[in-house]
């Protein structure tokens, strides 16, 4: 990323961050006397039975058990996720609403013209999990790593084509920053759903695939397809052998599947501490990061803070990446 790129990173991040310790030192101490004293509900903007209908239920037994009162879990699909979190956005800044994000959620800020600012109408509670995706390709393809493909890419362009889940997808985009970076051009694809691109990409009519590492492990192990690269900054332990796309060539590149917690703007502080509290610890239990390995993930935590900057560098990745690209959706 270029150096004027970096800075409006900076600027955001600075402005989200400043947008959390304004609502942390605005709060009334009265306003938390008996908080929790119902229960708290958690919005999925997505459909129930996904990976992320699945993550929020796990930290929702977690974090009601720590708080001791119920956590009613949500699901309000629609939009591209923006349905749910528009509704997560405008509930009463009282500290029972959450709303449980994604990855896509700072991709959709740059694609679609959203009825919040999803900086500084939100208030971050804390990053749940991360994980990267595999580069994927199909075992007949003559690419077998990064820069073999780059070369092939070169030499042919817009003659190979990838599969993505949709125009727009965070996994359109990363194989757009891929491109970018690397100085290539590919032939875009797109299919309605990670289900058909996988498909696709096993059968040859497509010949590479950035996919989530649930979604591709149990075809990359029984050999339908073979995996080049992590798009991550570390090599996954279930296949230490693939390298990181970093390694391969493309030094800074780093793209992780994510999920997290947001509040409305202006919850109260000592219900984010709470909550920051009991989901850390939650996610620093052994068998958490064994129930997240199953959705091809690990525990991420850490500060709200932390996570406001994570929120606000990514908007402002994808954002570049979707003017560089000329990403439009319908």
């Amino acid at each position: 990323m270029k150096l004027r790129g970096m800075k409006r990173v900076r600027t955001i991040a600075v402005k989200a961050l400043a947008v959390f310790l304004l609502a942390w030192c605005g709060l009334g101490q009265s306003a938390l006397a008996a908080w929790p004293d119902r229960p708290l509900r958690v919005i999925v903007p997505f459909a129930p039975g996904g990976g992320s209908d699945f993550i929020a239920r796990f930290i929702g037994r977690s974090l009601g058990d720590a708080l001791h009162q119920s956590v009613i879990i949500e699901n309000h699909p629609g939009a591209g996720g923006l349905l749910g979190v528009e509704l997560g956005v405008r509930a009463p800044a009282d500290g029972y609403t959450l709303t449980l994000i994604a990855s896509s959620y700072c991709v959709n800020a740059s694609l679609y013209p959203l009825k919040f600012d999803p900086v500084a109408d939100i208030t971050p509670v804390i990053q749940l999990s991360q994980g990267p995706m595999l580069v994927v390709v199909n075992p007949a393809f003559s690419a077998r790593s990064v820069r073999e493909l780059i070369d092939l890419a070169r030499a042919r362009p817009g003659q190979i084509n990838f599969a993505t889940a949709g125009q727009g997808s965070i996994i359109h985009l990363a194989t757009e920053l891929f491109q970018s970076t690397a100085g290539i051009l590919m032939n875009h694809v797109p299919y309605k759903g990670t289900g058909p691109a996988l498909t696709d990409t096993i059968s040859g009519q497509t010949q590479v695939f950035f996919s989530s590492t649930a979604v591709a492990m149990p075809h990359v192990q029984a050999g339908s397809l073979r995996a080049i690269a992590v798009t991550g900054n570390a090599r996954l332990a279930a296949l230490p052998a693939v390298p990181t796309v970093a390694e391969s060539g493309l030094p800074g590149y780093d793209v992780i599947f994510w999920h997290g917690l947001i509040g409305p703007r202006g919850m109260p502080a000592g219900a984010v501490s709470a909550i920051n509290e009991a989901v850390n610890a939650a996610l620093r239990l052994p068998h958490s990061a064994e129930q997240l390995k199953s959705d091809g993930v690990e525990p991420a935590g850490g500060t709200p803070g932390r996570f406001a900057t994570k929120i606000a560098s990514d908007i402002a990745l994808w954002r570049d990446v979707t003017k560089k690209a000329r990403v439009k959706v319908e």
